[in-house]
């Protein structure tokens, strides 16, 4: 099995190091991760800018390819022209922090995975509920008991999977479950402050909130203590409003 390893954080990030550390004793696994951290990037892509990659290493030895662009660029240019043979799977992760409810939406991590999966590549992007630095062996191994189960499953093809996992003890989580994105919002709070030049400047801190928090929601179920599993897409369409819409506009609005 072969695999491209990303992630949001920068190609140095804990997490990264710990996710090829744990798979690549299952597989051939190549680092094309950002050369500087990525978070909140969303599905962005880079389009007036030439993408440089270099190569980089930790303690005089290969560690991958690092890329001056966001997640998204980095599966692009990872699976068109610096791994060779298309991978088996895409993991994107470890992410310190989980990537739940609404914040997928902004999540680099997640965007990898999407990005993969719109090119036809099974994806894995994988979190750690954390924003402090903490333990990624847990997680780590979880990704490679799912890739086992996943890799090699043709109704799973070309599918993303967004994996959460709690910042807890191995033998204090509950398992593993399968579960739907919740809904939810983020309330955006902006401390306002004044550089030494005069110029007014604002933070932007936040907090989630979930509008649902039951068991059968990542964020219920992540919050309960268990690994959550939730295959997603990209396709925004609500299709459930396709013929009501066409209706309410009736034959002549088009």
């Amino acid at each position: 099995m072969k695999i491209l390893l990303t992630n949001d954080d920068g190609i140095y990030a804990r997490g990264l190091a710990a996710l090829y550390e744990e798979l690549s004793q299952e597989a051939d696994c190549v680092i094309v991760a950002p050369e500087i951290e990525q978070s909140a990037v969303g599905h962005a892509i880079t389009l007036f800018r030439p993408l440089t990659v270099r190569s980089a290493t930790k303690g005089g030895t290969f560690l991958g390819y690092a890329v001056c662009g966001t997640p998204a660029d980095c599966v692009k240019i990872g699976l068109r022209e610096l791994v060779g043979e298309p991978p088996d799977l895409v993991v994107s992760g470890i992410n310190r922090g989980a990537n739940c409810g609404n914040n997928i939406i902004y999540s680099g991590t997640v965007s990898a995975a999407t990005e993969a999966s719109m090119m036809g590549v099974t994806s894995v992007a994988v979190s750690l509920a954390s924003h402090k630095e903490a333990d990624f062996s847990v997680a780590a191994r979880f990704a490679r008991s799912l890739i086992r189960r996943i890799g090699d499953n043709p109704s799973f093809h070309g599918i993303a999977f967004n994996v959460n996992v709690p910042c807890l003890p191995e033998d204090q989580i509950r398992g593993a479950v399968v579960v739907r994105q919740a809904r939810s919002r983020v309330l955006e709070s902006f401390e306002k402050r004044v550089d030494p030049r005069d110029n007014v400047y604002y933070w932007m801190s936040g907090e989630t909130v979930s509008v649902e928090q039951d068991l059968e929601t990542d964020i219920g179920a992540l919050q309960a203590g268990y690994i959550t599993i939730t295959p997603i897409q990209y396709d925004l369409t609500r299709h459930e409003l396709l013929d009501p819409l066409r209706s309410a506009l009736g034959k002549k609005s088009i």
